[in-house]
């Protein structure tokens, strides 16, 4: 493989040989190229990494993770999983990409026995932005919907539901005198999703995708934009982009949970999350969760990462950014299930339910 240090050796080994040739003088910017550039401040490099890690696998994934696997004891192969793999992984793929003052693809001339990683990688991020940003699509579709004072996903009625639609609200009213058959009832809320959203009564099958739903689109279309019009000047505008997107987010987390808590049942559910269940750490399946839950929130391996660092400048301590975001990521994780939790106690409550049937309707 080629080697960075002349070989056979002309010259004594100097530092100079072992350092990265962009990292000359201290600092990583002075000899990158000139269209390259630098974040222009270290908290811009911290922001994006918490915006690209914290996101639908801390507010949507994680909760559920926990209460399928043991409930409170889940946290415990989760900081495991944190410190053995989450953090070391973090802060390695931090390490290369400041250090060489590249992405995930040209890195690779470290090593190019190891640049089938880096094509590997692009593909990857290219059919992920595929459906996370159709998820994203999906966000924007129910918050214009929701621009109403009737929610449309809250009753029957609608021209897209069926029979077996039932408002939760009339089981809660009861009737001793009319036998309800429940079995086979669905919810507004599901019925909306598959019926009026998806529309997959227009479908037979995945052999017959059915119309083009243009509501979908223009939100798709949307999404897209957004992404464009955020990255159009590189890490000039990403940088100034990341002072909302990531800090947006825990001020709507931190107003969800004030409210949850506040709501009448709320501690049910939250019991309902944090009860452990220890007897599940002994089935590999908890454990294996864990890794995947860390891995999927850290974003590693995506090479996402490694693309923020090489912005850096040379002497950027990562270190401590490791554990900045790291454990402010497990911490998000924890508070999103706190809040999640609270308002699904809340409608277990209202609902006449238990909690799970509620978690489990989504």
């Amino acid at each position: 493989l080629p080697s960075p240090i002349p070989w056979p050796l002309t010259q004594p080994v100097t530092p100079d040989l072992l350092v990265s040739p962009s990292s000359q003088d201290g600092d990583l910017g002075s000899e990158c190229p000139e269209d390259r550039g630098n974040w222009t401040g270290r908290l811009d490099f911290l922001l994006s990494c918490i915006g690209y890690c914290v996101g639908l696998g801390n507010v949507w994934r994680f909760p559920y993770r926990a209460y399928t696997n043991g409930g409170g004891a889940f946290l415990v192969p989760y900081f495991i999983m944190l410190a053995i793999c989450g953090i070391p992984i973090f802060f390695m793929e931090l390490s290369l990409g400041q250090f060489s003052s590249l992405g995930p693809l040209a890195v690779w001339k470290i090593s190019p026995l190891f640049k089938g990683v880096g094509m590997g990688t692009i593909l990857i991020v290219s059919l992920v932005a595929i459906y996370y940003n159709m998820i994203i699509a999906y966000v924007l579709f129910y918050l214009f919907a929701s621009l109403t004072s009737d929610l449309p996903w809250q009753h029957c009625g609608n021209w897209w539901n069926t029979d077996l639609c039932l408002d939760h609200h009339v089981i809660r009213a009861g009737n001793n005198t009319l036998p309800v058959n429940l079995s086979n009832t669905v919810s507004p809320s599901e019925e909306y999703w598959s019926r009026y959203v998806l529309h997959i009564q227009g479908s037979s099958g995945i052999g017959d995708p059915g119309r083009i739903r243009w509501n979908l689109c223009l939100c798709l279309l949307l999404s897209w934009t957004i992404v464009y019009l955020c990255i159009l000047k590189g890490v000039k505008s990403s940088g100034k982009v990341v002072y909302f997107t990531a800090t947006f987010p825990y001020l709507i987390l931190v107003m969800l949970l004030i409210r949850g808590v506040t709501l009448e049942g709320a501690w049910k559910g939250i019991q309902f999350y944090l009860t452990p269940q220890f007897d599940h750490l002994l089935s590999s399946k908890v454990w294996i969760e864990a890794a995947l839950q860390i891995f999927y929130s850290l974003g590693v391996g995506f090479g996402g990462l490694l693309t923020f660092a090489s912005y850096n400048t040379f002497h950027q301590n990562i270190y401590r950014d490791t554990f900045i975001v790291t454990l402010g990521n497990a911490i998000t994780s924890i508070l999103a299930g706190f809040a999640i939790f609270s308002v699904l106690g809340y409608m277990s409550q209202e609902l006449g339910v238990p909690v799970n049937q509620v978690a489990k309707a989504g």
